[in-house]
């Protein structure tokens, strides 16, 4: 780089930075050709002049996420060199210079938690929390750098945030991150107990479950053999002995133990994917392939019909079509017939005149086809609507609400139809062309679809979402954080 732009950015002056760029306009065009360079946006960052710094993102972007040849982005250097107002700036641009990877696969953020510098380590958290799942080339989390660098305040307000965290994502943030391993296979656990950090065993106990505190390194050994296995330093035994005691009272097993289990996860999986497909996996791939072949905007737009076709067959049962006068005119005839066999008359009850019984007959199987094709277009699309539904813990609550609205219809359907056999009591008989028993048997059947799926959908959110999975980060660590779903991608969704 030229000494007269090394010059003007590090005193800040930007009549200095034109003054170049006029003399020769691809000055920064050919920095930026660079894939490694110390640019003077970098130079601005480490020495803190914000002008320079903003004045030099406008005419080049790209220099905000350019690393220089020892790997830092400006981002690094404005905090390795404490300017806070820079790093403030530099985040306002661009909330995703969080998750820039330098040297070592280190981020902003793995820096501040390698300081402990709590003030930082909030803000980036809340303007992009997705960078907690951010590794080094070690496969180090957050986690792991504060417990090494004996950040224990940081460490509370990770995991406090963690817990605490509304994100999407933050389910499995939750079960994965704690017990991650790194490229020793060392979790968060197993550095804790090298490293004497009894606070630390104790946090992290409260949210391991027994599979994880169990969870082996590289060298086979469980967090409880830790203890045994490094050197006692004098004045600490009795915090060796208190992290030994802990993770033993959590249920924490040596790794020799034969009280392991044998199997890994990877074994049973490979195990359960020779087995022979039931006919309900076989029905659960062919629907989950389905749903997640159908684009998202598609699907939205499937479901929005969907609602405005339950909307209407329900309110087309509250109001059925209008009786014509034909059925009127039979009731008037069957009025002026029970008036003339007088109140006290045991008499047999007469029918309408033929042409007449004709004609109600022709109207009420008119009507049984209304009932029935009603009932099936209700039920078709509020099955469909709980197939379309997202996978989220939400969509259980209107799949029960489904469930309930369902059979709000049957009961409908069943006082509607009661209504009108009652109105016209003298031709009982035609109106079993209605065919009641059959529409309660077409009812019952798909309510009992929606209802196995809603039952479905509870129990796949309750045991592939709240339990957490034997050995997950172990058998897995060789992946990227956030492909490392096998308690999500290996059983199909609806």
């Amino acid at each position: 780089m030229d000494e007269r732009m090394m010059g003007a950015a590090q005193t800040g002056d930007i009549n200095i930075l034109y003054e170049l760029i006029l003399n020769d306009p691809y000055v920064l065009q050919r920095i930026d050709d660079v894939p490694f360079f110390h640019t003077p946006l970098h130079v601005a960052a480490s020495a803190g002049h914000i002008d320079f710094m903003m004045e030099m993102i406008n005419l080049n972007p790209s220099f905000a996420r350019k690393l220089n040849q020892a790997g830092f982005s400006p981002m690094h250097l404005a905090l390795q060199n404490q300017k806070t107002q820079a790093v403030l700036r530099l985040l306002r641009f661009d909330e995703g210079l969080v998750r820039v990877k330098g040297r070592e696969g280190f981020t902003p953020l793995h820096h501040v938690v390698e300081n402990g510098n709590v003030d930082f380590l909030i803000k980036f958290l809340e303007v992009c929390p997705e960078a907690i799942e951010d590794v080094t080339v070690r496969d180090e989390t957050v986690f792991h750098l504060a417990v090494k660098n004996d950040r224990f305040e940081a460490f509370q307000f990770l995991v406090g945030w963690l817990i605490r965290s509304r994100h999407k994502a933050a389910n499995r943030w939750e079960k994965e991150l704690l017990s991650w391993a790194d490229i020793d296979g060392n979790t968060v656990l197993h550095v804790a107990a090298i490293r004497n950090r009894s606070q630390v065993v104790k946090v992290v106990l409260e949210r391991l479950c027994r599979d994880h505190i169990n969870a082996k390194n590289a060298e086979g050994l469980t967090a409880l053999d830790i203890p045994s296995q490094y050197p006692l330093d004098e004045g600490r035994v009795d915090y060796k002995e208190s992290i030994k005691d802990m993770i033993s009272k959590a249920g924490g097993l040596s790794g020799s133990s034969s009280l392991l289990p044998k199997t890994s996860i990877s074994s049973f999986h490979i195990e359960s994917l020779k087995g022979k497909v039931s006919v309900l996996n076989k029905f659960a791939t062919i629907a989950s392939r389905g749903k997640k072949g159908i684009p998202h905007e598609m699907r939205n737009t499937i479901l929005v019909v969907t609602v405005l076709i339950i909307t209407a067959t329900y309110t087309a049962t509250l109001n059925p079509p209008k009786q014509p006068d034909t059925i009127s005119n039979s009731q008037n005839f069957q009025l002026k017939y029970d008036a003339s066999l007088g109140s006290t008359s045991n008499g047999p009850v007469s029918s309408p005149p033929p042409a007449e019984e004709k004609n109600l007959k022709n109207i009420l199987d008119v009507s049984t086809m209304f009932w029935l094709y009603n009932t099936l277009t209700f039920w078709a699309a509020t099955v469909l609507t709980a197939y379309l539904l997202p996978s989220r813990s939400i969509c259980l609550f209107i799949l029960i609400t489904l469930s309930l609205f369902g059979s709000c219809y049957m009961l409908l359907v069943a006082v509607s139809i009661r209504t009108l056999a009652f109105q016209y009591p003298y031709y009982l008989k035609t109106l079993g062309s209605v065919s009641y028993p059959s529409l309660s048997i077409t009812n019952y059947c798909l309510a009992t679809v929606l209802a196995l799926v809603t039952l479905y959908r509870t129990c796949y959110y309750m045991l592939y979402r709240l339990v957490p999975k034997e050995g997950s980060s172990s058998s897995y660590k060789s992946f990227p954080l956030h492909l490392c779903c096998y308690s999500y991608s290996s059983y199909p969704k609806f």
